[in-house]
């Protein structure tokens, strides 16, 4: 598995090295890779996405394999030869195409390509061992010790399962764990100002992408057997806005009305700001005022960077009816007081309903990152419920699945302003291959 001037294990263990051991974000290095690296076909980008993904998400298994065959356990072995040994297991569990024999022979090239020659016996034997005995791994009893069991059956560390179980079944939290492993179909929400469901689903086919409809949205699809978003001509012509069908639920509950203001104060990358805007435009068209009745949305986030990324998916669908503007949504911004008919506030959160799409999530996030975000939270709650208008909205959305974060925050905002009334909230869980967790409310500031 490699072109004839790139050796993909050496980009995979690039990517494991750039995540594990100094912290950088998989989606961002895997992406960056796959951009320098443009002329990879097909084949060649699918292994190095599926090997580095995989290997992340399948981590403390890979681990616990490791361990049992490794007189030096994984903690103690230099970055590089984890890396390598890490992957390496994860090809031969999963990588079904490739002979055992090869994918050990390519780890003692590469250790010995990065300098650790004397290694390469190590790597060969550990790697040879585990190829013998996969099938013959016992797993900690799903009885006696249920915790231990699904933490490396599933690779999700077991202080996030101790948590859940405070408030979900085992069922659930197997349900759960199970749905961030199976790989999800890209899901799209149609720009229904550029396109129609028919011509895009020909445009996929012709382009040789899998597509199916949601059973009951009719304005999503599902795509799979597809390169590259970015190459994706539907894409770069903004027929179609890449985003979960949990985080549509957003626009759908807040319900814009022609000429409403809509202020979204945690934007980037913009997929509520735009599937907003997008509504506005429809239902003025629609409207017998659309002459005069003009609404607006500002796309608010922190940094220069988070702005640029929602300019370009504006720039990219070609909407006139939205701005993006740098703020700190934790100050209170005077001249948006009471302002907005919807306030958005879907706010920086531990991210534990989209495991299946950001697997190193579970192992970044800690107990006090996600006091600490709660916090900010309703740091931030406290600011911008000043801008909802009387009578208007404001959505509180996150996409994790944590009680603290979600209805927690909820049941603290409605006793600290009783001039708010909760008019829906909803826990959404991951489902296979449908959708990511999600929580959203709706609360309304009741009319003086």
């Amino acid at each position: 598995m490699q072109n004839s001037n790139v050796n993909l294990r050496e980009l995979v263990l690039e990517a494991l090295l750039a995540v594990t051991r100094d912290q950088e974000y998989s989606h961002i290095v895997i992406r960056n890779i796959l951009d320098k690296y443009q002329y990879l076909d097909k084949q060649e980008r699918s292994f190095f996405k599926r090997v580095c993904e995989g290997t992340l998400e399948h981590r403390i298994w890979i681990d616990y394999v490791i361990n049992q065959f490794s007189k030096v356990k994984v903690n103690k072995m230099k970055p590089v030869i984890r890396c390598i040994l890490q992957s390496s297991v994860y090809e031969l569990k999963y990588m079904d195409g490739i002979p055992a024999s090869a994918t050990c022979n390519e780890a003692v090239k590469l250790a010995q390509k990065k300098g650790f020659y004397n290694l390469k016996g190590f790597v060969n034997g550990v790697l040879r061992s585990i190829s013998r005995g996969m099938e013959h791994i016992s797993l900690p009893d799903p009885k006696q010790e249920p915790l231990s069991y699904l933490s490396i059956r599933y690779s999700m560390p077991e202080w996030i399962l101790e948590m859940w179980q405070k408030t979900y079944s085992m069922a659930q939290i197997e349900e759960f764990l199970e749905a961030f492993l199976l790989e999800s179909p890209l899901s799209i929400r149609i720009n229904p100002l550029r396109t129609t469901k028919e011509d895009l689903k020909q445009e996929f086919q012709a382009a040789q992408i899998s597509v199916r409809e949601h059973q009951t949205m009719p304005d999503v699809l599902y795509l799979e057997g597809y390169d590259s978003l970015a190459r994706i001509t539907a894409f770069q012509e903004g027929k179609f806005s890449v985003q979960d069908t949990s985080s549509m639920q957003v626009a759908l509950l807040a319900d814009p009305k022609p000429g409403d203001y809509v202020l979204d104060v945690c934007a980037a990358p913009g997929g509520k700001s735009i599937h907003l805007a997008e509504q506005l435009l429809q239902k003025e068209r629609q409207s017998e005022k659309s002459d005069t009745v003009k609404g607006m949305v500002e796309a608010r986030d922190l940094t220069a960077y988070k702005v640029s990324l929602i300019e370009e998916n504006i720039a990219r669908c070609g909407l006139a009816n939205i701005r993006a503007v740098q703020a700190d949504a934790r100050l209170l911004d005077q001249t948006q007081v009471q302002r907005a008919d919807i306030v958005i506030a879907d706010l920086p959160c531990s991210g534990l309903g989209v495991l299946g799409r950001k697997a190193d999530i579970k192992y970044r996030i800690t107990q006090q990152a996600c006091e600490e975000l709660a916090a900010l939270q309703r740091e931030i709650l406290a600011v911008v419920q000043h801008y909802v208008k009387p009578g208007g909205i404001l959505i509180y959305s996150t996409c994790t699945i944590r009680h603290e974060e979600n209805e927690e925050n909820v049941s603290w905002f409605l006793q600290q302003y009783s001039d708010f009334c909760l008019e829906k909230q909803q826990q959404i869980l991951p489902k296979k291959r449908e959708n990511d967790g999600f929580f959203l409310a709706k609360l309304r500031r009741k009319s003086k």
